[in-house]
């Protein structure tokens, strides 16, 4: 069955989406589209490292996007400057740097293009096993903190009262986005990665009732568009990777539009997010 390279494209990107569709919820509910563009964009820094001491890339690229978190975390105590000015001088200054020591290693091959938007159609089965054996990984221990994930994100005095330990919930989410960025970045690539974990959430949160809903929703709207973008990229002759990301703008735009079925005022408002943070220990918009 996985014999055929689209076949393997297919199986991969759905994996992938499967696994950032819940993930990209919090990076919705918590706005923090911007940090996971910082995250991605140090994915080539990790790319160039491994490369550099000939280690696994996947290895590499979650070694460097979790320094990164952590280096957020430590100056964001300091308060020497705003998060968006720290994001802003990670993600580029990382970027930057991953470029200039790629140029440095004269004497690596390396595709430059795949790594920055996707080669989804050179998905190997070891890659599939990865992509499956890590995102299983990652949704157990997004399923483990689920509650004071969600409890810290409408308030993290409430959470705080309630024991939920808000700061390591928000240290683990980062950890996780790290591990998600490194088995994703050959699906659509570094700088396009970003747009996989928020597109298909932004999309779900029209149509869902509540935060568990929206997770699902989020990741079926992926797998959708993973599967519309391959068959787009293929009949069209464009680039994988980019492909799928139109797709998902695609379904957002129709999101937009308004569909017969859907619900005025869009899904998981904030009304009921207090409820649920009343019955379950948190919830967010």
């Amino acid at each position: 069955m996985l014999d055929d390279f689209f076949t393997r494209a297919l199986v991969g990107g759905i994996g992938v989406a499967l696994v950032a569709g819940p993930l990209g919820c919090f990076i919705v509910w918590r706005r923090m589209a911007y940090f996971g563009d910082t995250m991605a964009h140090s994915a080539l820094l990790g790319v160039a490292l491994a490369l550099l001491l000939e280690i696994h890339i996947t290895a590499g690229v979650f070694a460097i996007t979790a320094a990164v978190a952590f280096a957020l975390l430590l100056l964001q105590r300091q308060r020497a400057l705003p998060t968006d000015a720290l994001l802003g001088i990670l993600s580029h200054s990382t970027l930057a740097l991953g470029l200039v020591l790629v140029a440095f290693m004269a004497w690596v091959r390396i595709d430059l293009l795949s790594y920055l938007f996707g080669d989804l159609l050179a998905v190997s089965r070891v890659d599939i096993a990865l992509i499956y054996g890590g995102g299983a990984a990652v949704l157990a221990i997004l399923a483990a903190v689920w509650r004071p994930l969600l409890a810290s994100t409408v308030s993290e005095e409430l959470a705080a009262a309630e024991a939920l330990r808000p700061e390591r919930a928000r240290l683990i989410f980062m950890l996780l986005m790290a591990g998600v960025i490194a088995i994703a970045m050959k699906i659509v690539g570094i700088l396009l990665i970003t747009s996989l974990l928020v597109i298909p959430a932004a999309t779900a949160r029209r149509f869902a009732g509540g935060p568990e809903r929206m997770a699902f929703l989020a990741a079926g709207i992926g797998a959708l568009a993973v599967a519309l973008g391959l068959f787009g990229s293929l009949e069209l002759d464009t680039p994988s990777g980019p492909s799928v990301v139109v797709a998902a703008l695609l379904l957002f735009l129709l999101s937009l539009a308004g569909l017969a079925w859907q619900r005025p005022g869009g899904g998981a408002p904030q009304r009921n997010v207090h409820k649920g943070a009343q019955a379950r220990g948190g919830e967010t918009s």
